[in-house]
């Protein structure tokens, strides 16, 4: 199994985690793990994030990754922050290379049939559907995994609690990225617990 098939397989949905405020680094990830959810996807959107990573890191069982990866700069700063996994909202030639002579687990962003084969070039079969809802939603990723029977997904972007089991039952879906794991505003960490410890249960 490769090793980004293994964290996609960890639990069925991977919080995609906007954090402001590196304060709320620790805490965030040790209720997350606390309910089951150990891969966690830190994205770059914020000027604290390369700090989170390395404060997510030092809690025990969190397997820490960056998202929102966008070129290869910011996936070498990634790397160093001590991210495991990579996600990308998209894929060049040129931040898949990067990341294939890295050898780090990628989960890069796909949206169409062109995507998916220029990952395959690479040698990706792993994938991140994004925007998953505004792109067709489930019936597109379905259309789209028929011709790839080799992939398999992360469907990420419009995916709630209430609607990640109906992707979730599909063959070649592993795992959802879900933002509402982690809701906005100042962290309540009993929340935060209980929303992991049910989408754990999800499949």
């Amino acid at each position: 199994m490769k090793p980004i098939e293994k964290i996609m397989r960890t639990a069925p949905v991977i919080p995609v985690l906007v954090i402001e405020d590196v304060a709320h680094a620790v805490p965030v990830a040790k209720a997350l793990v606390a309910g089951g959810l150990t891969v966690l996807e830190v994205t770059l959107r914020t000027d604290a994030a390369l700090d989170v990573i390395r404060a997510m890191k030092s809690v025990e069982g969190a397997i820490v990754g960056a998202g929102t990866v966008t070129n290869p700069d910011e996936l070498d700063a990634a790397i160093t922050a001590g991210s495991e996994f990579i996600v990308a909202p998209g894929l060049t030639d040129r931040l898949g290379k990067a990341a294939v002579v890295r050898d780090i687990p990628f989960l890069p962003g796909v949206a169409s049939a062109g995507d998916i084969m220029r990952g395959l070039d690479l040698g990706l079969t792993h994938f991140k559907f994004f925007p998953a809802e505004a792109s067709g939603g489930l019936p597109a990723l379905k259309a789209l995994a028929g011709p790839f029977g080799q992939c398999k997904f992360c469907p990420t972007g419009g995916i709630k609690a209430d609607t990640a089991t109906e992707w979730l039952v599909h063959d070649q879906i592993l795992c959802v990225g879900g933002s509402w794991v982690v809701p906005g505003g100042a962290p309540d960490m009993d929340v935060i617990t209980a929303n992991a410890r049910a989408a754990a249960a999800l499949r």
